[in-house]
């Protein structure tokens, strides 16, 4: 390389480092001065959902929860009082619903754009793969992965309008898949890898796209799931339950005790708030230290390795 071939890439460099400089600094400014800062919210009537929308309102913005019913929206009128949150019934794998969700939240915006979307809402199906109807299976995609994409797509055009951000909750799972979880943590990987490629063709538009990789949560959940890996259990036929019930049940405790012992609603919302306002947006953050623990040993162990953490995890090196 020439001496002016030299002196020509270094002013490059500065003029790249000084074009990086004042984008992240514009960001920084648009996120803190935005006059009134907005956040749309899937999946908010309860548990991490219902507590990212009184985080956020109470730190100023104008939040838009979207509800699967109207009975969880009475339920909540006492807690919403003096706070800037709209609720609306709207199921995400229906169409019509999300098109006037949006619909709503522009009008109220008065086509000033959203700064943040939180995609929350999720379902998990526990069970043997070889068990589960597959109409089960196609339901839990419809809501976490096919719900979260329509959602994202309505809502980018707003999300343009003020270079905005796109958090989607997935889980450590979906870097770390488990035994009878096959569903939940298929449908957060597949979540993963829309997440990288989002990133990068909206990246033009300045609209940044994090996914939030929390661990366990202890958010209304573990009373539900309990009942759903006791229903599958009962639900097996008397072969099934020779095949898998001694390692379900042995799976379906430890389960049930980690969520029991998860990261509350409340502290895991904090961490997601953090994340959302985080300047320069992280591409993954995790919510928990087992969700940071477990990410880690992802990328330092082989598959073999992490195999051997799954069976003496859970305990099954011990049925045989």
């Amino acid at each position: 390389m020439t001496t002016i071939d030299l002196s020509l890439f270094v002013i490059a460099l500065k003029i790249c480092n000084y074009n990086d400089f004042v984008s992240l600094t514009l960001k920084k400014y648009t996120m803190n001065n935005q006059t009134k800062k907005t956040v749309a919210i899937t999946g908010s009537g309860s548990g991490l959902g219902l507590e990212l929308a009184l985080g956020f309102a109470k730190k100023g913005y104008t939040v838009f929860g979207a509800t699967l019913s109207q009975v969880e929206i009475d339920v909540l009128k006492n807690r919403l009082e003096n706070l800037d949150i709209t609720f609306t019934v709207a199921d995400i794998t229906k169409e019509a619903d999300i098109k006037n969700w949006v619909s709503f939240v522009n009008s109220k915006l008065k086509n000033n754009g959203l700064t943040i979307l939180i995609n929350n809402a999720g379902i998990l199906t526990p069970g043997p793969m070889e068990v589960l109807q597959l109409n089960a299976i196609r339901k839990e995609f419809e809501v976490n992965v096919f719900g979260s994409i329509a959602v994202i797509n309505e809502f980018l055009p707003l999300l343009r309008k003020v270079k905005g951000r796109i958090v989607q909750i997935g889980s450590m799972t979906g870097r770390f898949p488990l035994p009878f979880s096959g569903p939940s943590s298929a449908s957060k990987a597949t979540m993963e890898a829309f997440a990288d490629v989002y990133r990068f063709e909206l990246k033009p538009f300045g609209v940044e796209f994090v996914m939030a990789q929390p661990g366990n949560m202890l958010t209304g959940g573990p009373a539900k799931t309990a009942a759903q890996l006791k229903q599958v259990s009962d639900h097996m036929t008397a072969e099934q339950k020779v095949l898998y019930d001694k390692y379900f049940g042995q799976f379906a405790t430890i389960l049930n005790n980690m969520q029991a012992a998860g990261l509350s609603a409340e502290a895991a919302a904090t961490r997601v708030i953090e994340i959302s306002e985080q300047v320069p947006a992280p591409i993954r953050a995790t919510v928990g230290d087992d969700a940071a623990e477990i990410l880690q040993m992802v990328r330092e162990k082989s598959d073999e390795e992490l195999d051997e953490f799954r069976m003496k995890f859970f305990g099954f090196d011990k049925l045989n």
